[in-house]
């Protein structure tokens, strides 16, 4: 796996594991395979990892990445994870977002204790708070590289005036956004900062959760509690419309004898030659086979014309990336 670098200097493995399903959120999980499917990562050279203190009940998915790293040499992965969403107790429910100075060094501590390190490599806010200013929210953040706690800060969910203003205070390594075939609202806005101030983008949801690798075009079959249930693009008003925009995927994947899977990588991959910043998907699998897949996109070079059949995609996508949020702060 070639390695890329990230603002400041960071270098990270130029595919990274979203780890979020492991523990939730995309089916049902098993303690064990996901830890398999971390070993498997780490033989294929996918060492960046991304998880959060939101993903899993009571912080799974943290205690997972932390068992996981009690097998290995510290130094041989990357660990990203993110604060701001407070869950209650026992049910996960969403109870609040809190991104308060204080907040700030209290997720931090509790973060590092979960992970079983005494470092966090990338630490981001998870999504700006609704009433702290982000300036206020990234003065603490770099309270916490000062202290040896982080190493690199970064935003996630932000908007171009909240990267610039936070990179004011401390500099930003990396925002993390949605960016694939289907969202490309970034790439006005967002994609331009990073460039003018050196940031990377790691792009999460490559696959817009599933549908664009073709095997997840609606909600039949998923289990009850899968979030895609409340996703405005896997809706029946809309699902068999995105569907269909997929032909020109496939027919670029069925021409090479490649996936639609790493075809949507490829594509996302080859933004950096596009914008000239460094971009990084971190495509989420529960299964070590989609990982040996996922890799094999890194060595795939779309042409002209292929990206030129695969480009008005996003225009015609139907209904929005996520529900209308909750302000809860």
């Amino acid at each position: 796996m070639r390695m890329v670098k990230l603002g400041g200097g960071l270098e990270v493995s130029a595919l990274g594991l979203g780890c979020m399903g492991l523990s939730e959120f995309l089916g049902p999980t098993d303690r064990g395979e996901s830890l398999g499917t971390l070993r498997k990562a780490a033989e294929l050279g996918v060492t960046f990892l991304d998880t959060s203190d939101y993903y899993g009940v009571d912080f799974a998915n943290e205690h997972l990445i932390g068992d996981f790293l009690a097998e290995r040499k510290r130094e041989e992965i990357t660990v990203a994870t993110k604060f701001a969403a407070i869950r209650a107790p026992g049910t996960g429910e969403l109870i609040g977002v809190r991104s308060d100075p204080e907040y700030v060094r209290s997720a931090c501590d509790a973060s590092l204790r979960r992970l079983g390190t005494d470092h966090i490599d990338l630490y981001y806010l998870h999504h700006p708070g609704y009433t702290t200013p982000i300036e206020e929210t990234v003065g603490a953040m770099a309270e916490l590289v000062a202290a040896g706690k982080v190493r690199r800060l970064g935003l996630s969910n932000v908007s171009a005036e909240q990267l610039r203003a936070g990179h004011q205070v401390h500099p930003i390594t990396a925002v993390q956004n949605e960016w694939s075939l289907f969202t490309r609202e970034y790439e006005d806005t967002v994609v331009p900062v990073c460039a003018e101030l050196g940031i990377a983008f790691v792009a999460y949801s490559p696959f817009s959760r599933g549908f664009l690798t073709g095997r997840h075009t609606s909600t039949e079959g998923l289990a009850e509690d899968d979030m895609r249930h409340g996703l405005p693009r896997f809706d029946a008003a809309n699902a068999g419309h995105n569907a269909a925009l997929l032909a020109p995927v496939r027919r670029v994947a069925e021409a090479r004898g490649a996936t639609m899977a790493q075809i949507a990588l490829a594509w996302l991959l080859q933004r950096e030659e596009v914008h000239g910043i460094p971009v990084v998907p971190i495509p989420g699998t529960k299964s070590p086979g989609r990982l040996i897949e996922n890799a094999g996109a890194v060595g795939i070079e779309l042409t002209g014309e292929e990206l030129a059949a695969l480009d008005p995609i996003a225009a015609q996508v139907a209904g929005d990336r996520m529900p209308p949020p909750t302000e809860l702060e």
